[in-house]
């Protein structure tokens, strides 16, 4: 596999049509080797051609789940905005694996994301407790990832939860301060609480990062617009 893979495929670029064609043989060779059809995938996908992609994916899914049931599911969450698809996806693998991760993200994330998407308030809310309780392990001292917090932040805006909304992103600032988005709905908790100063600062903030360049820092980022993410339209928009 590795001759096709590894030191075949890999060895060029994804937009290389030498990419394809190693997979293609290995899929000839080894029709039932995932990650043939995986790779093959991957130029599909970073060109919007999902279709033909999700055949792929959907084949490497069925012949090694473990490995590839969860990155289908990131592509339907991120990519597609296949939501319930999503969901299916991670809950299938969370049985499989219950600890297992994607993308740095436990499967209750994506879940809690996908929940988040769909306006489903309390399912949201009970999977990024879980996200939270795996991220802080048996002894609850682990550190949290920014961008839980940045979605627990979102979801309790939608729940008119504004204090607690304030203390989440409020502490994904204090482990990212340049996060854009945190910036940004912060302001808005703020705005929607009269504070018309500190909602100012906080889209100005949000303003001069994207402006730096920083970003949600997520795998795929330059491929996908992940949830609620802004652009300086949004924040312009905002101070206006």
């Amino acid at each position: 596999m590795a001759k096709y893979i590894e030191h075949g495929a890999q060895r060029f670029s994804y937009n290389d049509p030498r990419w394809t064609q190693y997979c293609d043989s290995l899929i000839a060779i080894c029709p039932g080797i995932a990650v043939a059809y995986q790779q093959k995938a991957v130029p599909l996908i970073k060109d919007g051609k999902y279709e033909a992609a999700f055949a792929l994916e959907n084949k490497a899914a069925e012949l090694d789940p473990k490995q590839w049931l969860a990155y289908r599911g990131f592509l339907k969450c991120i990519f597609t905005k296949d939501y319930a698809g999503a969901i299916i996806d991670f809950q299938q693998i969370a049985r499989l694996l219950p600890n297992g991760r994607e993308m740095d993200h436990t499967y209750a994330f994506f879940e809690g994301l996908c929940e988040l998407e769909l306006g489903h308030y309390p399912q949201a809310e009970t999977c990024f407790q879980r996200d939270v309780q795996l991220q802080r392990g048996a002894d609850g001292r682990g550190d949290v990832h920014f961008n839980t917090l940045f979605y627990v932040g979102v979801l309790n805006l939608e729940m008119k939860r504004y204090e607690p909304a304030k203390t989440a992103l409020a502490q994904c600032l204090k482990a990212y301060s340049q996060h854009p988005e945190a910036n940004y709905y912060l302001g808005l908790v703020h705005r929607t609480k009269g504070n018309a100063e500190a909602a100012k600062r906080c889209f100005q903030t949000a303003q001069q990062a994207l402006a730096k360049g920083y970003a949600l820092n997520e795998d795929n980022i330059y491929y996908a617009n992940y949830p609620r993410q802004i652009t300086a339209y949004e924040v312009q928009q905002a101070l206006r």
